[in-house]
């Protein structure tokens, strides 16, 4: 009778196959997708990270390639430090299409009796701003603003600086030699993100007013950007690569820095990728963490689907198709979450352009990102292939007699091969997008490797709590008894809590630590051991009399002072630094200008780890000492030559020694310190740093930074301490975005262990009818429950904080190259917080479980 039934039921399905498979799994579907929503749920919040994520990257990098001009200032900029561009230079920038210039540096405002204040003092040409609109309050053109009244001149000040010195608009003050009448306040530079993040707000002021400073001497810290509006026909990307190739052939040695306007500032751009990778990473950690509710819930709904697969496998069909029928099911409401995720993804774009895009100071061009949405796409049919085949498969070999008996104990069994090639293809393809994808790989394969081993030690430490629970003494009272045999029972949820509490935990005593220890590095043990205050430009005639000045006013503070100048790296070992593929560790030594010196002996905090450092007397060939760790990364050894472009020459020094340096300290370092007759005669400027030893109150600094600025105007001073705060402020503003994603991350193992524990549902509904039926009270077995939770809870956290500490040292050491200490305050309060959130969940679905009537359940027990 059997294979009279089986056969002409087995051949339809077959025939029909996928048509069938899919209309069957549309039927199905009919009934809604109960016990689906935590699923729905993980991958619409993983899915929508990683597309909002990567869609605002997009829109920040077109905005900015889009308004390239404006923000730069022109088609290209050719900038130089320290000195301005001679006669043959402007020569051949004229020749290339209409220039204008812009010259920045830090410097000194002194308000009369209110004290005074380190700002970022931007000066231009009659011709600025030559692309976009300057905004001021009140409003008034550039003519106007700087013309010279009454002996002042005009300038347009940020109102941060108003706030400061209690000043307004109309006051005066004054900078170096010159009287600056504040005639409005800012509103909008069309090319502020241009000049980088300051110490001090911005005054913008004409070349004019900084020529009467009096602060621009030889060797000063100033910034001369040549801004070139190329004719239209040489303002495509060929044309603009054109000119720079041109510039560095007819002028090898100006060392200027080149941009053009479809890359007007890499390094934000790079910044902005390398942040945006960060946040990715976070948003697929939401998306593997609710890969584990996905797997709950897959499992539950075969759970749910016996009597079906039962009954289609009575009816002659084969495991192969029953597992495709329901895999059609699962990746069909996988994909209407995925839908949710790319629509919240690709709106945020929009979404913050349209609240917040007037407050934004950098441009953004809303756009549906493709590329972008399409990884997110994968990312998301990834996820749920790889948490859904084995659950899935299981499903194939096991006969209608152990679908019906895994009810009361599951069949443990691997999967077949088919089932577990699929996983490991799907699996690898997740790791090979998550690694091609990334702008770091090295970071994309760290992650990979830390989430394979929390998955796996997650599971070890579920084994491990089974096989130990399964080895202590039953206890004598009931509650506790059942407790224990609830954690390694057949069908425990131990494994599934585990590994959704573990990954909860671990995130959150990750972010926990890390946060303390930026926190502390910053708020803490830089002020301890910084200097109190830097001095910049100090003019190399008038060094020793303003060491002699603030020893007099400062004879309790510790000074040090050394020769400064900025030097570009042109080539390492003959190679030009563009071809040289250095790691992101050192590559910013690279980029732009570096500090250098000279000394005749080891400059203090320095320790030599290899050569031997040059006599006093030397006059040989120009030497140079290289940061050790820093030449390491370059590829660089003892007797190799590199060549530096110092105010417009090229000199190449040999490498004699390579030295540590503890850059933490914020003390008086460089890179790169040459020998003393490398630079005779070339002028240059001092820089020096004060350190109270016991620290200063704000009535010392003040009066200090006031007598410098009134007796030595030229001179830049930077109190640390402000700008540390300008540095946290920045800092703060990345973790709070961290914790934002991050909170995405958690808000997903929330899901998941919500999920796991509606996944037992079934095997606690049919506990609570048997036991109550035996005489168990509610309250028993909500002790015996918050006992087994809470004993899961307790043994997870345990992992979660040495998991978390771990990675957490990993990231500070290794990735920020911050030091590492572990304060487990705030983390032993997040994983507190986050088993008893445990604990109530469960005892949430205990409670409406305990609530039902045994009569209802026991005639189809």
């Amino acid at each position: 009778m059997h294979g009279t039934l089986s056969s002409p039921a087995r051949k339809p399905l077959q025939s029909a196959f996928p048509p069938l498979i899919l209309r069957l799994a549309l039927r199905e579907l009919r009934a809604g997708l109960k016990g689906f929503g935590i699923f729905l749920a993980c991958i619409a919040l993983g899915v929508a990270a990683i597309a909002g994520v990567s869609s605002l990257s997009r829109s920040l990098t077109e905005g900015i390639s889009k308004e390239g001009r404006r923000i730069l200032g022109g088609d290209m900029a050719f900038s130089l430090l320290q000195r301005e561009a001679n006669e043959a230079e402007q020569i051949y920038l004229a020749s290339k299409g209409m220039v204008a210039s812009v010259a920045t540096m830090r410097a000194m405002v002194i308000a009369g009796d209110k004290g005074s204040a380190l700002v970022e003092l931007k000066a231009v040409d009659p011709s600025y701003p030559t692309a976009g609109t300057l905004e001021t309050d009140p409003a008034m053109t550039p003519a106007d603003l700087f013309a010279v009244r009454d002996g002042a001149y005009g300038a347009a000040v940020d109102t941060a600086l108003l706030a400061r010195l209690d000043l307004k608009v109309g006051d005066r003050i004054k900078v170096g030699g010159a009287t600056i009448d504040l005639r409005a306040s800012l509103v909008s530079e069309p090319d502020k993100i241009a000049n980088g993040i300051g110490f001090g707000p911005r005054l913008l002021v004409s070349q004019e007013a900084l020529r009467a400073t009096g602060l621009v001497q030889p060797g000063s810290l100033v910034r001369w950007t040549y801004r070139v509006t190329v004719p239209p026909a040489q303002s495509t990307e060929a044309g603009l690569a054109a000119i720079e190739a041109d510039a560095s052939r007819a002028l090898p040695e100006a060392g200027w820095d080149v941009r053009n306007r479809l890359n007007a500032d890499p390094r934000f751009a790079r910044n902005i990728e390398r942040f945006t990778q960060f946040l990715t990473l976070v948003g697929l950690t939401a998306l593997l963490v609710g890969g584990v509710g996905v797997a709950n819930a897959v499992r539950g709904f075969i759970d749910r689907k016996r009597a079906s697969i039962a009954t289609l496998k009575s009816l002659g069909a084969p495991g192969g198709q029953v597992v495709a029928l329901y895999l059609v099911q699962v990746l069909l409401i996988a994909a209407v979450g995925i839908l949710i995720g790319l629509v919240v993804g690709g709106a945020l774009p929009f979404v913050v352009t349209g609240l917040f895009g007037h407050l934004l100071p950098i441009p953004i061009e809303p756009t549906l990102a493709g590329t972008e949405l399409g990884i997110a796409l994968l990312y998301g049919i990834l996820t749920a292939l790889v948490f859904a085949l084995m659950p899935l498969g299981r499903a194939h070999d096991i006969p209608v007699s152990g679908l019906f008996r895994d009810q009361i104990e599951p069949e443990r069994r691997w999967p077949r091969r088919r089932y577990l090639l699929a996983l490991s293809l799907a699996l690898a393809a997740l790791v090979g997008l998550a690694v091609i994808a990334a702008y770091d790989r090295r970071i994309a394969l760290m992650f990979v490797g830390a989430a394979a081993a929390s998955f796996v030690l997650l599971r070890l430490v579920a084994v491990g709590i089974m096989a130990l629970a399964r080895r202590l003494p039953r206890p004598h009272r009931t509650a506790p008894r059942l407790a224990l045999a609830n954690i390694h029972r057949p069908g425990a949820l131990t494994p599934s809590l585990v590994l959704s509490l573990g990954l909860g935990i671990t995130l959150l005593v990750t972010l926990a630590l890390i946060d303390s220890n930026l926190t502390r590095q910053l708020r803490q043990m830089l002020p301890e051991h910084a200097p109190s205050f830097f001095f910049l430009d100090i003019p190399n005639a008038q060094a020793d009399a303003f060491e002699g000045f603030i020893r007099q006013q400062a004879p309790e503070a510790a000074m040090e002072r050394v020769p400064m100048m900025r030097g570009r790296l042109v080539t390492l070992r003959g190679v030009p630094v563009s071809e040289i593929k250095a790691n992101e560790e050192v590559s910013w030594v690279l980029d732009g200008d570096r500090g250098i010196t000279y000394a005749k002996t080891p400059p203090e905090g320095s320790q030599l780890m290899a050569g031997s450092w040059w006599p006093e007397d030397y006059r040989g060939k120009p030497l140079v000492s290289f940061d050790a760790k820093i030449a390491d990364g370059l590829g660089l050894k003892l007797g190799d030559e590199v060549t530096v472009n110092v105010l417009g020459r090229n000199i190449t020094a040999t490498i004699a020694n390579l030295r540590q340096v503890e850059w933490r300290s914020l003390g008086i370092n460089f890179v790169m310190v040459f020998s003393p007759n490398t630079f005779a005669g070339a002028p240059h400027t001092h820089l020096a740093t004060v350190t109270f030893p016991n620290g200063s109150d704000a009535a010392t600094d003040a009066r200090l930074l006031r007598s410098a600025a009134l007796t030595y105007p030229m001179v830049t001073s930077v109190r640390v301490k402000d700008a540390l705060e300008a540095v946290n402020d920045v800092v703060s503003q990345l973790v709070t975005a961290i914790r934002g994603a991050s909170g995405i991350a958690l808000l997903a193992s929330l899901l998941v262990l919500a999920g796991a524990l509606a996944a037992g549902h079934r095997a606690r509904l049919y506990d609570a009818v048997v036991l109550k039926t035996l005489g168990a009270t509610r309250g028993r077995l909500v002790l015996a429950y918050a006992l087994e939770y809470g004993f899961l809870g307790a043994a997870t956290a345990i992992f979660g904080l040495l998991a978390g500490s771990l990675a957490a040292y990993l990231i500070t050491t290794r990735v920020m190259n911050l030091s590492f200490v572990p304060d487990l305050s705030g983390a032993l309060l997040a994983s507190l917080l986050a088993v008893l959130v445990s604990v109530c969940l469960g005892l949430l679905g205990t409670w409406r479980i305990l609530s039902q009537k045994p009569a209802l359940y026991l005639r189809d027990l």
